[in-house]
């Protein structure tokens, strides 16, 4: 594998390779996929009209319903016998979205998850724990593969069963933890509930994903296991797990550029918009022969930084995903998500990093209430301490999200805690 030299590309020479296959993707979803093949005709245009990377910009959108309607395999671009594996999303919202692989996509999916977990600081002599589902869900299988890729050692624990998880970390000697921020939070937590201090576990890393978490969860997972927490990047429809990665700096993740060509545009009206500009994340897979995409709407915010990073990689950074745009709740008017709420919350002394929003609305105005958990070892037992915390909590949501929300402080451990993505959000107006 040759990670080391294309992740420190030249951006002139990484700009030659993505042109080079940009032409040859929309080329064959022109010819082998009848989806793509209207849209560009609709677009008017033709795979010879791509002569740039500004030409990007003129190719048509493709959204999660594209492949909704298109389920199962509408927008495959080989015939059923090639592929060797499928994962499909859970479809909690609908049909699930199903991703098919050729024995070559495979190939590079554990490439590219090697390039995510060696530039976080995994090792071949690192046991890895992986607390994520084994299934249709990519997670799993994604990172165990990558992880097998580079040599290191892996524990396939799947999801659940918090104790058995700390008993196999402390017999197996893990030092690697695979999970979503939330889990490990709540694996810290069944810790020290058992008498065991977390930062006396062994585990030197956690490679975190699957949901977007904040500088103060990492602040957390950090000073609780006493270990470094990366960030990592991926979707299924894109390939699963992979995308992009944190290296050891922990200032941005870098986007595997020779597969995936990244854009930022605007949500509402979808121009492009330029580089350090947040806004949306769209990105057309450059080599992925079952499904590949172009211009796939991700849905997520954030932003790229093309300035060479501290660690020698040249390729481009995503900054940490700060919401989406299909998350975001407008609230009387005023756009918020979830991700500014927990940023505030874990600024506070005195609650968990767990909370819920519920979203209602009574006599045709909407209601916010931030349903936030009380730390483990807060309670004073004066009502005064608990209205004091509460009336804090409110004034300084108020100030970032600036409208009015209800407070509600709960006992420690009364929120539900889960193996797989937290669900922060219940919105009764949509119910």
């Amino acid at each position: 594998m040759i990670w080391d030299r294309i992740e420190t590309l030249p951006r002139e020479e990484m700009e030659i390779l993505q042109l080079e296959r940009l032409k040859a993707v929309v080329l064959r979803v022109y010819r082998k996929v009848p989806f793509y093949r209207g849209r560009l005709r609709e677009s008017g245009l033709k795979p010879p009209d791509i002569r740039s990377l500004a030409d990007l910009q003129n190719l048509p959108f493709t959204v999660k319903e594209d492949l909704r309607e298109n389920y199962p395999y509408g927008l495959f671009a080989v015939p059923l016998e090639r592929l060797v594996r499928i994962h499909a999303s859970s479809g909690t919202t609908g049909l699930p979205t199903v991703v098919g692989y050729t024995k070559k996509d495979l190939r590079t999916w554990s490439e590219l998850v090697g390039r995510v977990v060696v530039q976080a600081g995994v090792k071949p002599r690192d046991v890895v724990q992986i607390c994520f589902s084994y299934g249709l869900f990519t997670g799993g299988f994604g990172l165990h593969y990558g992880l097998e890729r580079v040599g290191a050692t892996v524990v396939p624990a799947s999801a659940g069963n918090t104790q058995r998880q700390l008993r196999l970390i402390q017999d197996f000697n893990t030092t690697v933890l695979v999970s979503t921020p939330t889990y490990a939070l709540y694996i810290a937590e069944v810790a020290r509930e058992i008498g065991l201090d977390p930062s006396k576990l062994g585990l030197r890393l956690g490679l975190f994903g699957s949901e977007p978490w904040s500088e103060g969860i990492r602040d957390g997972l950090e000073a609780a296991f006493g270990f470094k927490a990366t960030d990592n990047y991926g979707m299924s429809e894109l390939i699963g797990p992979g995308v992009a990665g944190e290296c050891r700096m922990q200032n941005g993740l870098h986007i595997s550029e020779d597969h995936f060509l990244p854009e930022i545009i605007d949500p509402e009206t979808g121009e492009q918009l330029p580089p350090g500009a947040e806004g949306e994340l769209v990105i057309t897979t450059l080599t992925k022969e079952g499904l590949p995409l172009i211009r796939y709407r991700t849905r997520d915010l954030t932003a790229l930084d093309y300035a060479p990073c501290p660690c020698g990689r040249t390729t481009v950074r995503m900054h940490r995903v700060s919401g989406r745009t299909d998350d975001m709740l407008i609230i009387r008017g005023v756009n918020v998500f979830p991700s500014q709420v927990e940023e505030v919350l874990m600024e506070i002394d005195g609650v968990s990093p767990h909370y819920r929003i519920i979203v209602d609305r009574r006599d045709y105005l909407d209601e916010f209430e931030v349903q936030v958990e009380l730390a483990a070892d807060y309670f004073t037992g004066a009502f005064r301490d608990l209205e004091t915390l509460e009336r804090t909590i409110k004034e300084r949501l108020q100030s970032i999200i600036q409208i009015t929300a209800k407070v509600k402080l709960v006992e420690y451990r009364s929120l539900e805690r889960t193996a797989g993505k937290a669900k922060r959000v219940i919105d009764k107006r949509i119910m």
